[in-house]
């Protein structure tokens, strides 16, 4: 086991390298792509702890990521809070959010939870549009947020410096998530989401877990829209719309659920995927304004054929078959890069 720990060590750090050196090799747009990737990754995340380790699907994660968004502008543009400042105390209002919805959602499960998140999705938008709060939000105009000039005290671009305020930020909360999932309370999330009845018999607080889940969850969506906030500059209510619900959702089982890594790929598809079925506009004229939608679907049955567990699963899939490719070669003594003939070993 030591090996493979080793090796992902290793392409753990070269991913974190490239990423530290991106913003000083792109070029401006490219950089604002990026660290919309990994404002994605930071709320497919959360959505993963909820949905994938914790079995409570939500279809209303726009909703939290709306909140921390407006929460950071309003913070920034109304009261003068630095953004380091504003970020973390809308995140907080995400948390305290997220635990009192898991109150009533825990009356509910499976499907209707589901729907009662979908209903938070709706709803969100046109609260944030009311004209009764508009000298809050804006109203329909949004507000607009000027970009920090400085990290730490340096003057860098303002680029860089919201893309390694971003970087700096997933990498914290990844490594949060991995020892929140490698440790106890992991295991009880993981316990409560397989056996409910045996883990409250063992002593698990089920109520306490799943509340408390789905406020960690609402906080990693509101770091996700303070970070949107800071690097779009701009807030509005139709940048937080049902469609942005789904694309969390898409992006979880594209990644594969319960899978830390997996969410960056989810963060590619939903980020990259849908700009390129767009651009295809360009080549069909005016008449093809369906296109991008339809094609869009099509990759996404495409993948789930693919790929049913998602790109780890599938990596898991290929790192199993190859292991044992490699002990048959041992075994039967066959060189290296020989063919070996017989059948793959079926998935347990």
């Amino acid at each position: 086991m030591a090996e493979p720990d080793a090796s992902r060590r290793v392409a753990t750090v070269a991913v974190f390298a490239c990423a530290l050196a991106y913003p000083f090799l792109a070029s401006g747009y490219h950089i604002y792509q990026g660290a919309q990737v990994l404002i994605l990754a930071i709320a497919l995340l959360g959505l993963n702890l909820l949905t994938g380790v914790n079995g409570q699907i939500s279809l209303g994660h726009g909703a939290f990521f709306a909140i921390g968004g407006y929460g950071a502008a309003i913070l920034v543009a109304k009261l003068g809070l630095p953004y380091w400042l504003a970020i973390p105390v809308a995140s907080l209002v995400c948390f305290g959010a997220g635990f009192l919805f898991g109150f009533p959602a825990l009356r509910f499960g499976g499907l209707y939870l589901a729907l009662a998140t979908f209903a938070l999705a709706v709803a969100t938008p046109q609260l944030l549009a009311y004209k009764g709060i508009d000298f809050l939000t804006g109203g329909s105009q949004g507000l607009q947020i000027p970009k920090p000039a400085t990290l730490f005290g340096q003057s860098l671009g303002g680029d860089q410096t919201v893309f390694l305020l971003c970087l700096i930020a997933t990498v914290a909360l990844f490594l949060v998530a991995a020892n929140l999932i490698g440790g106890r309370v992991g295991r009880a999330l993981v316990a409560i989401r397989d056996h409910p009845i045996a883990a409250e018999t063992m002593g698990v607080n089920a109520a306490l877990y799943k509340t408390i889940c789905f406020g960690v969850s609402a906080f990693y969506a509101g770091v996700a829209g303070g970070l949107d906030a800071i690097v779009v500059g701009f807030v509005s209510p139709e940048s937080f719309g049902l469609a942005l619900s789904l694309a969390f959702l898409v992006g979880i089982v594209v990644g594969g659920l319960a899978s830390i890594g997996g969410v960056l790929v989810g963060a590619l598809f939903i980020e990259f995927v849908p700009n390129y079925a767009d651009s295809l506009t360009v080549f069909f004229g005016e008449n093809a304004k369906a296109l991008p939608g339809a094609l869009y679907g099509l990759l996404m049955i495409l993948t789930m054929a693919a790929a049913p567990r998602g790109a780890a699963g599938l990596v898991q899939s290929l790192a199993r078959a190859a292991g044992a490719r490699g002990a048959s070669d041992k075994k039967h003594g066959a060189p290296f890069g020989e063919a070996v003939t017989g059948q793959w070993p079926e998935e347990s």
